[in-house]
C-alpha cells in the first residue's frame, strides 16, 4: 500500500505538481502523425498533463503546439486558420508560428510594435515513428528525443496508434507491467485445463507448444534496476529441468515493452513484439499508446490485419480513438462468453485490461491495497517515480531525460535450462538489457 501523500504525488500531473514537473522533463508521444498529416490543415485540439492545447502542420510541413486560448481575449484557437506558416485567431486575425511568436497582429495600427511583445505558450515538437512528441520542460533542459526501437523502424514493420482510457496513468501502466495477470485476464478456459499425460500433436504430426503463462500460474519474479527503469523478469516451470521466462521492461516515464507469444521454438527470435505508452491526458484521464514491430523483418499480411491500428488487437476504436467497448457499455461483457469460453466474458485484451484498470476508481486508492511476491515490479515503479519526483523538488534533474539510447531495448520470451541463468537463455537477448 501507498501512504494518501505519495499516492497523491504518483497520480496528479498538472502544472507546479511533482509528478507533472518530472514529466514534463521527457518527450512524449502527444498524437499521432496521421491527426495532422496535411500542412495548413485543420487544427487539433490536444490536451496532455491537464494542458488545453491546440497542434497544426504548418506551410513548411512542421508541426506547432501552442495554447488554446489566444492571448488577446482567450479565443479558442482551435477555430483558428492555418494559413501561411501560422495559425491565426478568427477573432481579431492575431497570428502565430510555431515557436509561438505573433507574426500578425491586424486589429492594433501599422506603426505599433505591440505585436514584438506579444507571445502565445507554445512548446516544441517532433514527428517520429508515426506519432507527434511534445517536450513540455523547460527549454534550456530540452533533450534529445528517446531512442526507441520501434519508432526507428520503417512503416512496414512498426505500427502505433493510441486509445483513451478512463483511468489515471499509473494504474493503467501499473497494468502493463504486472506479468501475473495474463495467467488468467486473458485466458480462454481451456488454456486453464490440466495438461494431458501425453504430449498433444497438431495435424503435421509435431508436438503442439504448451502456454506455460496458463499452465504455471505462480510465476517467480526477478526485479533488476536498470539506467532506464527496471527488467522484470517472471519465471514459470515448464518441462523438467526448464523455465519459462517472460522479459518486461518499464522505461522511465511511462514506456513498456511486452514480451512476444511464442507459439514454437525456444525464443522470440524473429518475433513481433509489443507495448505501450501511457501518457496522461490529466489526473483522471490516459492515452493508452500502443505499438507493434518487428526489427528483423516486415509484417506479413496476416500481421499487417491483426495489427491494423483501428480494428486490430488494440482496437476497435471509433474515429476519435474511443473503445467501442468501455465502461459505459460494460465493456460488451457477455456472461454465456464468460461462463463457457473465456475467463472475463469481454473480448479483447486492451478491453479486459481496462475494464480491471478502470474499475479501480478514476484514481486507485492504494491505501487499502495488499501486495504480494507478484507485485514486485508494480512496487519498484513506485519507488522509481517517486524518488525521481523528490530528487527534482531537490533540483537533482532525471539523467534518464538526456540519455536517448538507453531507451533501445527490446523484450523477449524464451525456454532455458533451470541451471541457466536469466542472461543466458537466448541468442536475442543482446539487446535485452
Amino acid at each position: 500500500m501507498l501512504r494518501q501523500a505519495d499516492n497523491d504525488m504518483l497520480t496528479q500531473v498538472g502544472e507546479g505538481t511533482p509528478m507533472g514537473n518530472l514529466l514534463r522533463r521527457f518527450w512524449m508521444p502527444a498524437l499521432l502523425e496521421e491527426e495532422v498529416s496535411e500542412p495548413d490543415g485543420p487544427p487539433v485540439r490536444v490536451r496532455i498533463l491537464g494542458e488545453d492545447l491546440v497542434a497544426f502542420k504548418d506551410t513548411n510541413g512542421d508541426v506547432g503546439i501552442v495554447d488554446a486560448y489566444c492571448p488577446h481575449r482567450r479565443a479558442g484557437m482551435f477555430y483558428g486558420r492555418n494559413e501561411e506558416c501560422g495559425l491565426r485567431c478568427v477573432y481579431h486575425g492575431w497570428k502565430f508560428d510555431k515557436e509561438g511568436n505573433c507574426t500578425d497582429m491586424p486589429s492594433e495600427p501599422e506603426q505599433t510594435n505591440f505585436k514584438h511583445k506579444v507571445t502565445i505558450k507554445s512548446y516544441p515538437a517532433k514527428i517520429m515513428g508515426g506519432a507527434v512528441w511534445i517536450y513540455m520542460g523547460p527549454a534550456e533542459l530540452k533533450p534529445e528525443l528517446p531512442n526507441l526501437e520501434w519508432a526507428q523502424l520503417s512503416k512496414k514493420q512498426s505500427v502505433v496508434t493510441k486509445r483513451l482510457q478512463e483511468c489515471n496513468w499509473a494504474q493503467a501502466l501499473e497494468g502493463g507491467i504486472d506479468s501475473s495477470h495474463i495467467s488468467y485476464l486473458h485466458r480462454k478456459l481451456e488454456d486453464l485445463e490440466p495438461l494431458p499425460d501425453e504430449p498433444e500433436l497438431d495435424e503435421d504430426g509435431n508436438e503442439k507448444f504448451i502456454n506455460y503463462s496458463a499452465v504455471d500460474r505462480h510465476p517467480v519474479f526477478f526485479i533488476d534496476d536498470t539506467s532506464y527503469g527496471q527488467r522484470i523478469s517472471a519465471r514459470r516451470n515448464a518441462k523438467p529441468g526448464e523455465y519459462y521466462w517472460r522479459i518486461t521492461q518499464f522505461m522511465v516515464p511511462f514506456h513498456t515493452c511486452i514480451p512476444p507469444q511464442m507459439l514454437s521454438g525456444r525464443d522470440s527470435d524473429g518475433l513481433c513484439y509489443a507495448g505501450h505508452a501511457w501518457v496522461p491526458i490529466d489526473d483522471h484521464n490516459t492515452w493508452t499508446w500502443s505499438f507493434n514491430c518487428n526489427p528483423t523483418r516486415e509484417f506479413t499480411p496476416k500481421e499487417e490485419k491483426m495489427y491494423h491500428p483501428r480494428t486490430g488487437m488494440w482496437g476497435p476504436i471509433d474515429e476519435n480513438y474511443k473503445p467501442l467497448a468501455h465502461k459505459g457499455n460494460e465493456y460488451l461483457i457477455d456472461r454465456s462468453v464468460q461462463r463457457d469460453d473465456n475467463y472475463t466474458g469481454i473480448l479483447g485484451i486492451p478491453n479486459q485490461d481496462a475494464a480491471v484498470q478502470e474499475s479501480m476508481g478514476l484514481i486507485c486508492d492504494r491505501t487499502n491495497e495488499r501486495l504480494g511476491t507478484s507485485d514486485k515490479g508494480i512496487i519498484a515503479f513506485r519507488k522509481r517515480l517517486l524518488k525521481m519526483a523528490k530528487d527534482l523538488e531537490k533540483c537533482i534533474e532525471p539523467p534518464e531525460a538526456t540519455s536517448p539510447d538507453i531507451y533501445n531495448i527490446r523484450s523477449a520470451t524464451y525456454i532455458a535450462d533451470a541451471d541457466q541463468s536469466i542472461d543466458e537463455g537466448s541468442d536475442w537477448l543482446t539487446k535485452v538489457e
